[in-house]
């Protein structure tokens, strides 16, 4: 396709005008037939390349994502735009749904899938049996962060991708070091892939760190942020522990509505929470970094870190949660004397 159609189909299916910032560069490489590994800030738009793709070639768009709540999201956008040929292939389907779905791939356009579910032969075996417009590795940095020991079937992706006649493939992430982008083309064995990087610079999310003397100061700081914000409210610890404690403190002591979320928490309650917070039900959410990557919510306005981010990598990725709709958007860390300790130990 040219570029005036790409523009034309741009206005015309997703009412845009312009392309966000290496939206366009990716989209023309993809189309072209090259392997494309795109670094993008957060919430520059990475989902509207794969669909606009997807539009535009025949075949079925495969999406490797890591949550089920990201895959539910997406399934939920699409059909909200429009797109009616979107299915989610999860552990939550029963036999009989997974089967109907394995069978009836060719009525798909999108297809969105963990890497341990595509990781089973019968699936493997079904999308031989489709053209494959294009593979997408979501949260790619997830191959060389997670894949050696959490996910592990995240290292096996590039066998797949090569048992299924090595489709054009885009690999897209926020944040990815030339260490880990390196990681992310040599395990999914696509060396010569193009790579689209753009700077993770976010101009309108006002970054600080603000300096308190001890525990108590830091609480009495963090009370005074939460409760002068203009919209919702995210706070980073790394202690699940203190992330119990210090939400229901400020559940006692303000009129806020705060909730707790982390690892330690059951499933269904992580995704009531999440749930609860993308509908605007809650106000504050006090949170470790196993909150965050299936939220896609544009109206925070305040991303706090009680503690200290374990790598810059998690810090870019946290505060990049705010603003999303290109509104003024804060990202603040509290810092006393001592705080570095506890990344330390970690």
């Amino acid at each position: 396709m040219s570029e005036d159609e790409l523009y034309e189909l741009l206005k015309t299916k997703y009412g845009f005008d312009e392309f966000r910032p290496g939206q366009l560069a990716v989209i023309q490489k993809l189309l072209a037939g090259q392997d494309v590994l795109a670094v993008l800030p957060t919430g520059t738009g990475k989902s509207l390349i794969y669909q606009l793709v997807g539009t535009a070639l025949p075949g079925l768009v495969v999406v490797v994502s890591p949550l089920i709540s990201l895959m539910q999201d997406q399934v939920a956008r699409l059909n909200y735009q429009g797109e009616k040929q979107v299915a989610a292939l999860t552990s939550q389907l029963d036999y009989g749904a997974r089967q109907y779905l394995l069978n009836h791939l060719g009525q798909l356009k999108f297809l969105f899938i963990s890497p341990e579910m595509l990781g089973q032969d019968i699936i493997q075996t079904a999308l031989m049996q489709v053209q494959l417009a294009l593979l997408v590795i979501d949260e790619a940095h997830c191959i060389s962060t997670w894949g050696p020991d959490f996910r592990p079937d995240y290292r096996r992706l590039g066998q797949i991708r090569q048992r299924l006649q090595a489709p054009t493939t885009l690999m897209l992430t926020a944040t990815a070091t030339q260490r880990v982008r390196q990681d992310i083309l040599t395990q999914l064995t696509v060396p010569d892939a193009q790579q689209v990087l753009y700077s993770v610079n976010r101009p309108n999310i006002y970054l600080a760190v603000e300096q308190v003397n001890d525990e108590a100061s830091k609480r009495v700081t963090l009370q005074h942020l939460v409760t002068s914000a203009r919209g919702p409210v995210i706070v980073y610890f790394t202690s699940k522990r203190q992330t119990d404690l210090i939400a229901e403190w400020l559940r006692t002591t303000t009129t806020l509505r705060v909730a707790a979320y982390h690892a330690g928490l059951a499933t269904d309650d992580r995704f009531k929470i999440q749930q609860q917070f993308m509908a605007g039900q809650l106000d504050v959410i006090c949170a470790t970094s196993a909150f965050g990557m299936g939220i896609n919510k544009a109206d925070i306005r305040l991303v706090i870190h009680y503690h200290l981010p374990t790598t810059l990598a998690d810090y870019v990725q946290e505060i990049g949660r705010a603003g999303r709709d290109g509104q003024q958007a804060m990202a603040i860390m509290l810092y006393a004397p001592g705080d570095e300790n506890l990344v330390r130990n970690l």
